[in-house]
């Protein structure tokens, strides 16, 4: 026999019925009767002044690729006419360096396409696909270039020196337009990030194989020529694996490094009013656009639009403008609490 249900208590279904749908609307201080509120906040400046940068980022993408092309060209003829592994190392870095420019160029275009029913969200994350993809190839590439580098070594092979050096220091005039183009604008941003690695990596590999193509040529030291290779491509893999990271990081919508959520817990529990805080998610949608959701109990409803405000700035003060705060009273939290943290949430936001 069942036990009577205590109609005081609200039944699970009565909890189902209450809980936010995906496709209802958040607004600024929404309040409604059964003590839940609902905000998203969106800084319109920031928005603004995102879209400005994307656009000189662009232009400036479209020059370092053009730059790229033509470099490409010449480091692919002169390293085999010279007979040079490093050379034609750099000229590998540089053919990825064009995929990945080219790539962040048509990345930085389309993610800027509007947001759709079916794609809430817009296309922000093709910048952290195209981040994985530029780290990904630097590391297949460099394996490549190791494996040649080593071979060179046991079997050591002439070396035209003087072409090698001039295709180098063209190189590195080169490398060096395209690094001043993308610096500065690739601190926010992990697609840029990724096309600047690239061309910071072979800007690095032009003045490796300018001190190898000076060994050879002065000095017919040929074993400079892969060693050179070997020590350009080390610390390439450490930039790229830094950022296969942080893109992993953020399709897996791992809390940010830079922002400490417990603290951000204490901060709305400081908040006059809420009595706690739970189903928490701090997550990035791409770079320079961090999301918070949270549920914090509340049980004065009249208090709420002030306790929603109060909630906002505690998360603007960790630099979180695009939220998303359901307001509960203890009743509803105490029945639905134990649905709150089901591995369903995520699905939820």
């Amino acid at each position: 026999m069942s036990t009577p249900r205590d109609p005081s208590v609200p039944s699970f279904e009565d909890c189902q019925a209450h809980r936010p749908s995906a496709a209802r609307e958040h607004a600024h201080g929404y309040a409604h009767g059964h003590a839940h509120d609902h905000a998203h906040e969106h800084d319109a400046h920031a928005t603004a002044h995102r879209h400005h940068h994307d656009d000189t980022s662009t232009r400036r993408l479209a020059l370092a690729l053009g730059v790229t092309g033509l470099l490409l060209v010449a480091e692919v003829v002169g390293g085999i006419l010279a007979n040079s592994v490093a050379l034609l190392a750099d000229a590998g870095h540089m053919l990825t360096d064009a995929g990945a420019l080219a790539l962040s160029l048509f990345v930085a275009w389309f993610a800027r396409r509007p947001a759709t029913p079916q794609r809430t969200y817009g296309y922000l994350r093709w910048e952290i696909l195209a981040a994985f993809i530029n780290g990904a190839t630097l590391l297949l590439l460099s394996a490549w270039i190791l494996v040649e580098a080593v071979q060179r070594i046991g079997a050591p092979e002439p070396v035209g020196g003087a072409l090698m050096l001039g295709i180098a220091v063209a190189g590195l005039l080169a490398n060096g337009v395209s690094a001043w183009l993308l610096h500065g604008h690739h601190e926010g941003s992990l697609n840029m990030r990724g096309a600047y690695l690239h061309v910071l990596s072979d800007l690095l590999g032009s003045v490796a194989v300018i001190l190898a193509a000076i060994a050879v040529h002065w000095f017919g030291w040929t074993l400079a020529d892969p060693l050179a290779s070997i020590a350009v491509t080390l610390l390439i893999i450490r930039g790229a694996w830094r950022l296969v990271r942080e893109a992993v990081e953020v399709l897996l919508e791992h809390t940010p490094a830079h922002i400490d959520a417990e603290a951000l817990r204490e901060a709305m529990l400081a908040v006059r009013g809420v009595g706690a805080v739970h189903d928490l998610h701090v997550w990035t949608l791409t770079s320079g656009v961090v999301a918070m959701s949270a549920h914090a109990i509340a049980p004065t409803v009249q208090e709420h639009p002030r306790v929603l405000a109060d909630l906002h700035a505690a998360a603007a003060r960790f630099g979180i403008l695009h939220t998303t705060i359901q307001l509960e009273g203890e009743p509803l939290a105490a029945c639905c609490g134990e649905f709150a943290d089901s591995p369903l949430t995520p699905a939820t936001r």
